[in-house]
């Protein structure tokens, strides 16, 4: 069967290692590239900043995004980019701010360096953005025809970086295995690729539930151990790599349909993406009536305190329930759990949470 995949598995160049951002400018030169933008979060920048080399044949000049990948601050940066004659781009923060840096290249058409704080999305291996209104609204992703050129990750910079990131990369990553799983297994003969897809979400989820508590208790101590470092490549490379290899059957079903429904609601919009897309997880489970997973996950997501009631992301009576459904039914990729879901099975999966997690206790959390 011909599933016309279209594979971008991994960036063309990547090392994730003690020092290795002081190869940035040598790494630049190597691709005979001398006028770099650097487009960074302002706390991104400041965090990054001491591993950075001292840059002598490169011109770097900084941008400091806005805080969203929205059209317009991509537009208004790749008009920058062409003026100053810029011919290499470097992204430096979190998810939004890598997903802004591709966003640009593809604009513009140039190479990217991206360097991540941040170990919350695969954002730095995934050859996508996703785009956002100035409000923080999603809008849609935009998937590019191409994988980004270098990925350098410096572990002590995201070791230093708040515990509440990789909890949120550790339920964004968990996603995976379920998303891509509830649109693979039931292929008669899936490709090679997916069969790679497929296998990389399921480690996702084996790893995370077993590397991701002691991860961050490591990372709450500030240590630097090989669990730490398996779980932040487990958010950034296998993550990238379900969607790399999966394409459409990688990338998002369930989880993140519930994501974006709830970015419509702005009394949400402290939430990290990560945070929404768990309570997302167990929305899906819901849909698929998938109950002795929801218990089994409930236990870890408590220790992690990820959001798991209505009241934990912020919505308050029926209407908003009623709201949530609606807006997650105009996300097509909900259909790709069930293609005959409607509003109330969303409604009545929203409320058989509710009532299982009542009855979980509450064991110690990290904070």
């Amino acid at each position: 069967m011909d599933y016309k995949l279209s594979v971008r598995g991994a960036p063309q160049f990547y090392q994730c290692r003690n020092g290795i951002l002081q190869e940035l400018e040598s790494l630049i030169i190597q691709r005979k590239k001398y006028r770099a933008l650097v487009i960074h979060g302002k706390k991104s920048f400041e965090a990054a900043r001491a591993y950075l080399p001292k840059f002598n044949a490169v011109l770097m000049e900084k941008w400091e995004y806005n805080g969203e990948c929205s059209l317009e601050e991509i537009r208004k940066i790749s008009r920058f980019y062409k003026q100053g004659y810029f011919d290499i781009i470097i992204g430096i923060g979190g998810g939004k701010v890598l997903d802004l840096a591709k966003a640009v290249s593809h604009e513009v058409k140039g190479p990217t360096v991206l360097i991540p704080t941040l170990a919350s999305t695969c954002a730095a291996w995934t050859p996508l953005s996703v785009i956002y209104s100035k409000e923080g609204k999603f809008l849609y992703y935009e998937v590019y025809p191409q994988s980004t050129d270098i990925v350098l990750v410096e572990p002590e910079v995201i070791l230093s970086s708040p515990v509440k990131y990789l909890k949120a990369g550790i339920a964004d990553t968990l996603a995976k295995w379920y998303e891509a799983d509830v649109m693979i297994r039931n292929l008669n003969v899936p490709p090679v690729p997916l069969l790679v897809a497929h296998h990389s979400a399921r480690l996702c989820k084996d790893l995370l539930l077993e590397k991701g508590i002691k991860s961050l208790e490591d990372m709450k101590n500030r240590k630097l151990t090989s669990n730490f470092v398996s779980v932040i490549e487990t958010n950034m490379i296998l993550g990238g790599m379900v969607g790399g290899f999966g394409d459409e059957y990688g990338r998002v079903s369930g989880a993140h349909a519930i994501h974006n429904a709830l970015t419509e609601f702005p009394c949400t919009h402290h939430l990290l993406h990560g945070e929404k897309v768990a309570y997302g997880i167990l929305v899906q489970l819901a849909i698929e009536e998938q109950w002795t997973e929801i218990e089994r996950l409930l236990p870890f997501y408590e220790k992690l305190s990820l959001p798991k009631s209505f009241k934990e992301i912020g919505l308050t009576n029926e209407i908003d329930i009623k709201q949530l459904a609606t807006y997650a039914m105009n996300n097509h990729s909900l259909k790709l759990v069930d293609e005959n879901i409607n509003e109330d099975r969303v409604i009545n999966a929203l409320t058989n949470i509710e009532s299982i997690v009542r009855i979980k206790t509450n064991p110690i959390i990290i904070k």
